[in-house]
């Protein structure tokens, strides 16, 4: 009996990214390749790159180099949003042998026709303009959640953003496949969904070939909402000019969206929102929190936001700073502005300063800390559904509350993937919420 080969995958970036990684997977295992730990070493290593910033190229080098640690001959092939930018750079990482654009990772076996090392690396890179269909994905069995990919691509053209250099125009999944896919997923033991993109508020366009909106994102959630299979669905990052009220307001009502929204800011100030090219001003991200906080008062509301832009002074930082203070927001993702190539803010005048921009971020990194712990300390005593997951740190295993509250209880196998009722009554020394062992009731 022929032996298969091992492979192994590593994922870079966002959410979209680890459901694209996992329906390529898929590919491997049904064409029976054995599937391994990237830790383990394997025979073909694909890694699924991303490219916001300059650290996620730096560390697509350093997994290539894991990857050949573990075993030399390894074939190394690297897919993803880095692999469409700049396969050329990529090309010449040492190790690496087949790199694959945008559209050419969705037929990466075609492209495997031999797993031997080269000597030169193989580039298939479309021209973005050719990015212009769907491909449906979403990861499952890594995970008590499964990210479901409902649209890719983005038509803004925001002045410090690539990925519509890399994933090219903005397209969506129909309705139909979204529900069979989302039924899919549930049948298999997987409680939560997570709706993923690049610009899901977006959805719609694209749907059936053209520019044209057949459906909303609305349209979708309420749709979604309908299917009894699934307990739990979160949505994912979501621009504020595209979050409307009567969404908002539909998941206060929903039988399964969680009140969980991240919604990416950027700055706090107007100013710097429109030399980013941002489409709206920090006037309705305010109304936008404070809509979610009166029909969801519980509601987890996540931040992503940029310290360093080109032009952002001392004034403007403070702005942003204090403007994040007084929201009633729950924690922040803080990103230290990087020059990013074909990008109009890399030629911007008034460049900040490196050291400047890591004092910025720690500054609201730390502001991040004091949000998240105020906001947990608003839930204790409060009850919620928590979904366990599988891990276990020094005897103590974690789950998430419908409102993305971290909690942990100790290692129980068998609450490995429930979702339980439990009371929340002390923050431990790490930050993470503790409940109380009697009070856990499967629901």
């Amino acid at each position: 009996m022929q032996v298969q080969k091992t492979v192994s995958f590593y994922t870079l970036g966002c959410k979209l990214n680890f459901a694209e990684t996992s329906a390529i997977s898929r590919q491997f295992t049904e064409a029976g390749y054995n599937k391994v730990e990237f830790e383990t070493g394997a025979e073909i290593v694909v890694i699924n790159t991303c490219s916001v910033t300059e650290n996620a190229d730096k560390e697509c080098k350093k997994v290539v180099k894991s990857a050949l640690k573990l075993m030399p001959s390894a074939f190394i092939i690297v897919v993803g949003c880095y692999a469409q930018l700049k396969p050329q750079e990529i090309a010449e990482i040492p190790g690496v042998d087949l790199v694959l654009g945008a559209s050419e990772k969705f037929a990466i076996l075609k492209y495997l026709q031999h797993s031997e090392k080269q000597e030169i690396a193989e580039i298939h890179s479309c021209e973005i303009e050719q990015a212009n269909f769907f491909k449906d994905a979403y990861s499952i069995g890594d995970r008590t959640r499964a990210f479901l990919k409902v649209q890719d691509g983005c038509d803004y053209t925001c002045s410090y953003c690539t990925i519509p250099l890399a994933r090219g125009i903005s397209r969506s999944d129909t309705v139909e496949n979204v529900i069979a896919s989302a039924k899919n997923i549930a049948s298999q033991g997987i409680r939560e969904i997570v709706l993923t993109g690049v610009n899901i508020g977006d959805y719609g366009k694209g749907e059936f070939g053209n520019k044209k909106h057949a459906h909303t994102f609305l349209d979708l959630v309420k749709a979604l909402d309908q299917v009894e299979s699934i307990e739990r669905i979160r949505i994912s990052s979501i621009e504020p000019n595209l979050l409307k009220d009567e969404t908002i307001e539909f998941v206060a009502q929903s039988k399964r969206f969680v009140p969980h929204f991240h919604i990416p800011l950027q700055s706090g100030s107007n100013k710097i929102l429109k030399l980013m090219r941002r489409r709206y001003l920090r006037e309705l991200y305010a109304e936008r929190v404070a809509h979610i906080k009166k029909v969801l008062p519980n509601c987890c509301i996540g931040v992503d936001v940029i310290v360093g832009f080109p032009g952002e002074s001392d004034e403007d930082f403070l702005e942003t700073y204090h403007f994040l203070n007084e929201l009633d927001i729950s924690y922040l993702h803080v990103f230290t502005y990087s020059e990013r190539d074909n990008t109009d803010a890399a030629s911007m005048p008034n460049v900040v300063p490196i050291s400047v921009r890591r004092k910025r971020n720690k500054m609201l990194r730390i502001l991040s800390e004091k949000k998240r712990r105020h906001f947990y300390e608003q839930q204790l005593g409060k009850t919620y559904d928590v979904l366990f997951e599988a891990d276990n740190k020094n005897g103590m295993m974690h789950g998430f509350t419908t409102n993305y509250v971290k909690v942990k209880t100790f290692y129980d196998s068998t609450l490995i993937n429930t979702t339980v009722a439990s009371k929340l009554i002390k923050i431990d020394t790490d930050g993470d919420l503790l409940i109380e062992q009697a009070a856990l009731v499967e629901v």
